[in-house]
């Protein structure tokens, strides 16, 4: 079975660069443009992991 992976990022760029390295590891890669189109895929669909820039429009109140 073939790990799923969502990327979350608001650079169109860094999403193609880290979906080809992932595609070409043999992962299974879903992209989402911003925090909240992520948490929208991630409750749709199961991901074995989770790939998210913090500091994206749109994104959720999450501190660390």
């Amino acid at each position: 079975m073939t790990a799923s992976i969502l990327t979350v990022d608001d650079s169109s760029t860094l999403r193609m660069a880290i979906r080809i390295a992932l595609n070409g590891a043999g992962y299974d890669v879903s992209e989402a443009v911003d925090g909240l189109d992520g948490l929208n895929k991630a409750k749709a669909a199961k991901f074995d992991m989770i790939i998210a820039d913090r500091p994206m429009p749109s994104h959720l109140s999450v501190r660390g």
